[in-house]
């Protein structure tokens, strides 16, 4: 009987969800904050656009410095634990050895396969190294072009996510009305980007779709409440 073709169906591009994550989640969080607590506190949707724009150019710049210098760390990190690996193999090569049957072992290899394998393995310096990276340290080697991909990525994500709550007040002189526009527009775009991003992050996506909702909106009720007091 002919068989249909096993289709793996692994997510694998962690690394861009996670960036846009971290982009989106606080680009419809903070510029939220921000309108909501100046909307208690001033009288012009002018002033509030005026300052939701410069925080979103802001804050674009600098969570997309810090992706950047987040990626750069991470690749320096890497390659400075490759360089030390490799010294350790010329300096105790019978360490390291020992170590990567200690590795196999709690793989359930039995003494016999593992002699075999270490064998094999220790022959080929590069693939020792890289044996030790992955299953002693846990080190994946990042893409060099990582850095600023992730930058983009998050930048451009926060700039998204930042337009959302201020896209009211452009189009709605009321600070109240557009207060009121703007809380649904975010509560329903918070919902939607929770539920997307627990599509892919988690088995409960309308779980991480609430969850994402009640921050956001605590954030702005916090926000609104404080200006207000202050105003």
């Amino acid at each position: 009987m002919p068989q249909s073709p096993h289709v793996e169906k692994h997510f694998t591009a962690s690394e861009s969800v996670r960036d846009i994550v971290i982009g989106m989640s606080d680009g419809l969080t903070v510029p939220f904050a921000l309108a909501a607590g100046l909307s208690g506190a001033v009288a012009s949707s002018e002033i509030i656009v005026t300052a939701g724009l410069a925080e979103v150019a802001a804050g674009a710049i600098a969570m997309g410095l810090g992706g950047y210098l987040a990626a750069r760390t991470d690749a320096e990190h890497f390659v400075s634990e490759r360089a030390r690996e490799e010294q350790e193999i010329e300096d105790v090569p019978d360490k390291e050895a020992a170590e990567v049957a200690d590795v196999l072992r709690s793989y359930g290899l039995e003494d016999d396969q593992v002699e075999t394998v270490v064998s094999s393995l220790c022959s080929d310096k590069r693939r020792w190294v890289d044996f030790m990276m992955r299953f002693e340290l846990g080190l994946e080697e990042p893409n060099p072009q990582r850095a600023s991909r992730s930058a983009f990525t998050i930048a451009l994500s926060y700039i998204a996510g930042g337009l959302v709550p201020l896209a009211p007040y452009f189009f709605i002189r009321s600070i109240h009305s557009a207060l009121i526009g703007s809380v649904v527009v975010t509560l329903l775009a918070l919902f939607l980007f929770g539920y997307i991003k627990g599509r892919f992050t988690t088995a409960k996506p309308f779980r991480s779709a609430w969850q994402t909702v009640v921050v956001g909106g605590l954030a702005a009720t916090a926000a609104f409440i404080i200006a207000k007091a202050i105003g």
